[in-house]
């Protein structure tokens, strides 16, 4: 238990010099490529749309008016689930195209 301090404050240093890593590479990236990277997939929001469509329920609005309530705390945990989705499918798709590429 007497290292257990230590362990931690590596662990925060190790954690800290890879933030202030990930942070110096973004901000040496130029404009272009970081809009390129804030693009949305089109695959992948198709994806995501489906998926919250079929969490929310999958009626159409053109035949029926649709009205969904919700609190707070539920429509963040929406929320926070579809961001998640979204980075997955983003690194699957990378994934897809980095395979593509060796083959």
């Amino acid at each position: 238990m007497q290292n257990l301090p230590n362990r931690l404050n590596r662990f925060l240093d190790n954690a800290s010099e890879m933030d202030n890593a990930l942070e110096s590479y973004i901000q040496s990236l130029s404009a272009e490529a970081i809009a390129q990277l804030s693009k949305p997939n089109p695959e992948a929001l198709h994806v995501m749309e489906r998926n919250i469509i079929s969490m929310l329920g999958g009626l159409p609005s053109e035949h029926f008016e649709v009205t969904i309530s919700t609190s707070r705390e539920n429509l963040g945990r929406l929320l926070a689930s579809a961001m998640m989705s979204g980075y997955f499918l983003n690194n699957a798709q990378q994934r897809m195209e980095l395979e593509k590429s060796f083959q």
